[in-house]
C-alpha cells in the first residue's frame, strides 16, 4: 500500500477511536515517525499531506531538513536527547518530547535564549518503570521539574507529559500506563496552576487507540505509515 492510503486507514481509525472516547478527531494530532526512512519517503508522505514528523536522531533529523528544505514541516524530537545535542534544538525542532532532567531542561534554555527561539516541550515519564528506557517515575521528581522549568525556563513551553508503556503489555497495563499519565498532567495542572499543560504524547503503531481513549492529543505512528523500520 502506498503511504497515502496507509495515511488514510490510520486517520480513520484515529476518528473512530476518538469518537468512542465522546472526543473530537481533531484534538489529536498525528506524528509521523520516519527514523531510519530515506527522504524520499518523507517526500511521499507530503505529497499525501503529512506535514509532522519524529525523529529520534538530531543529526539524521537535520539531515532530512536540509534534503527537503521546506518550511511549512513541523519537526518533533521524539527520541532520547543527549545534553550536548541540545544545542542543534532551537529553530530546527518545534517539539522536544523527551525531557527528562533539570539540566537537560536547562541547556535547552541555555541555548533558547541565545538563539532568542522557544520551544515547546514534554517531561518524559517512565510509567512502566523499566531500566532500559528514559524518564521519571516518581511524582515528587516530575511535580520539583516542572515547577523549576515554569519558573525558570521562559524560553520553554512546557506543555504536557510523554510517555512509552511497555511492548506488548496488553491492553490492561497499558491502558494503567496512559492513564497514570492522564492523571499527573491533571494533577500539574491543578497544583501548579497551569491549565496550558494539555498535551499527552503517548500511543504508537500497535497502541495509539487505546492511547486516545486515555486521553492521547498526540499519536506517533511510524510503521503502519512507512512499512516495517529496517535498522542500519
Amino acid at each position: 500500500m502506498s503511504f497515502a492510503e496507509n495515511l488514510a486507514h490510520i486517520q480513520e481509525r484515529l476518528h473512530q477511536a476518538a469518537t468512542q472516547a465522546g472526543r473530537d478527531p481533531q484534538s489529536v494530532r498525528l506524528i509521523a515517525v520516519s527514523k531510519t526512512k530515506p527522504v524520499s519517503q518523507l517526500q511521499e508522505a507530503i505529497e499525501a499531506g503529512q506535514l509532522v514528523f519524529g525523529e529520534n536522531r538530531v543529526q539524521e533529523a537535520l539531515e532530512k531538513q536540509d534534503a527537503l528544505n521546506r518550511s511549512d514541516l513541523e519537526w518533533h524530537l521524539i527520541g532520547h536527547l543527549q545534553k550536548n545535542k541540545a544545542k542543534f534544538c532551537p529553530g530546527n525542532f518545534a517539539w522536544v518530547h523527551s525531557v527528562d532532567s533539570l539540566e537537560l531542561a536547562q541547556r535547552l534554555e541555555k541555548h533558547c535564549a541565545a538563539a532568542d527561539a522557544s520551544l515547546k516541550i514534554l517531561l518524559q515519564l517512565n510509567t512502566s518503570a523499566e531500566e532500559s528506557k528514559s524518564g521519571m517515575s516518581g511524582w515528587d521528581e516530575v511535580r520539583s521539574l516542572a515547577e523549576q522549568v515554569f519558573q525558570n525556563c521562559p524560553h520553554l513551553q512546557l506543555k504536557g507529559l510523554m510517555t512509552i508503556p511497555a511492548p506488548d503489555a496488553g491492553e490492561g497495563p497499558t491502558r494503567q500506563a496512559f492513564a497514570q499519565l492522564r492523571t499527573w498532567n491533571e494533577r500539574l495542572q491543578s497544583e501548579l496552576g497551569l491549565p496550558e499543560l494539555n498535551e499527552l504524547s503517548m500511543g504508537m503503531t500497535s497502541d495509539f487507540e487505546w492511547a486516545i481513549l486515555e486521553g492521547a492529543t498526540l499519536v506517533r505512528i511510524g510503521s503502519a505509515l512507512f512499512g516495517a523500520r529496517a535498522y542500519p
